[in-house]
């Protein structure tokens, strides 16, 4: 269940993200900000709304434009989960947060 404050800000920031599924084997999103990793059974994708996790097998990009913020994932797509957006300052590279 979508809480009440998420809602709330998903309004004000008149965001519209659209992922169209097709017979579990095309998917296509649109609002994709960054991909931060990807292989044949995971792509996990930074988004407009959250970071969003893609599970399957024999998963590939067929599609990457980060000027349309849009990306295809072909294979064998068996979940998708989104997760809260982390804080640019709490998140990076393990590198990153050494030598800070």
């Amino acid at each position: 269940m979508i809480s009440e404050e998420y809602s709330k800000n998903q309004i004000k920031n008149d965001t519209i993200q659209n992922i169209i599924l097709e017979n579990r084997r095309k998917l296509s999103i649109s609002g994709v900000l960054d991909v931060l990793s990807f292989d044949d059974q995971i792509v996990i994708l930074e988004t407009d709304l959250g970071m969003l996790t893609i599970k399957g097998e024999d998963l590939r990009i067929n599609k990457l434009s980060i000027d349309t913020t849009e990306v295809v994932i072909e294979g064998e797509i068996n979940n998708l989960s989104y997760s809260e957006k982390q804080d640019k300052k709490t998140s990076g590279s393990l590198l990153g947060k050494i030598f800070k």
